[in-house]
């Protein structure tokens, strides 16, 4: 059965066709008092067996696969090798309902939403935007950029397949915020800054080779795709590939993505991906606002 037939099919047992609408209209506080004691009477029907039954059954809520010691030890050592600059901070587990879907159009359904107005943490940089486009505001603006960086465990609802895949996994995430100074000045200091430390993070912690595939999807951009070519360049052992055709992210990033990957011998593993995004300019309404955002995963990294 296709979500769109289940969602008719509850819609009318509900009380018809307008019920949904119905409950989307109401004022926020009103919501939330009514779906609380929806789930206070749920909760109380419940029994002690039940809940261990849910706990083996659901995939968002067991433990994860790697080790604790091995996943403490990659966080440690991300934190150390941070740039000078980046301010490590530690975001709540929840955000304001619509920071995935309204500003980094990520579908609502991929998100884990709560009753009380606000969402599970599906990505780090989302957080951390929100916390940088806060300090920009008013007389903060006067800072010239704002580096931030956290880890943080986030969980996505959407399944995937294959080994290594969870609902819940932990990223270091990093954004560098600030105001357009002319002649993507901001743009190339900023994205090289992100993928040079990606790059030498990934020799660091073991890898044989580091690879960087580079999108640059709008023409304007070709110098900040330049600039991050040559300080590859200077870095032994880090190849960059050029992938045009990458069909991930298109309409997600403002013009300029890239994924990095760690390579051992033949087999290349993705362990990071970031980018341009539009996510600033469009909480503070200002198209001179830029972000630069990148995201690792630490079970990849523990992993390998």
């Amino acid at each position: 059965m296709s979500d769109a037939t289940a969602l008719d099919r509850v819609v009318r047992e509900a009380g018809g066709t307008d019920v949904l609408d119905r409950l989307a209209g109401l004022p926020g506080a009103d919501l939330i008092t009514l779906l609380l004691a929806v789930m206070r009477r749920r909760a109380d029907r419940l029994t002690p067996a039940d809940v261990l039954r849910r706990y083996r059954d659901d995939r968002f809520v067991t433990p994860a696969a790697v080790p604790f010691h091995q996943s403490r030890a990659i966080e440690d050592r991300l934190i150390s090798l941070l740039p000078n600059g980046f301010e490590p901070v530690t975001l709540a587990p929840v955000v304001p309902l619509g920071t995935h879907s309204a500003v980094g159009t990520v579908h609502q359904d991929q998100v884990v939403t709560t009753i009380r107005g606000t969402e599970v943490a599906a990505d780090a940089t989302n957080g951390l935007a929100l916390v940088a486009a806060d300090r920009r505001r008013g007389a903060l603006r006067t800072d010239p950029v704002v580096r931030l960086a956290t880890l943080q465990r986030v969980v996505r609802a959407q399944r995937f397949d294959g080994a290594g895949r969870f609902a819940h996994f932990g990223l270091l995430g990093m954004v560098s915020a600030g105001r357009d100074t002319g002649d993507l000045a901001f743009e190339r200091q900023h994205v090289v800054e992100h993928t040079r430390f990606l790059m030498t993070t990934l020799l660091a912690i073991g890898g044989d080779r580091a690879e960087l595939r580079l999108t640059v999807a709008e023409p304007r951009l070709v110098p900040v795709g330049d600039a991050v070519r040559a300080a590859m360049a200077e870095l032994a052992g880090v190849t960059v590939v050029d992938d045009p055709d990458r069909p991930a992210g298109r309409g997600y990033y403002a013009g300029l993505c890239y994924k990095a990957f760690v390579v051992r011998g033949d087999v290349a593993t993705e362990i990071a991906d970031g980018g341009l995004v539009d996510w600033t300019g469009l909480l503070l309404g200002n198209r001179k606002e830029r972000l630069v955002i990148s995201g690792a995963g630490i079970e990849g990294l523990a992993t390998l």
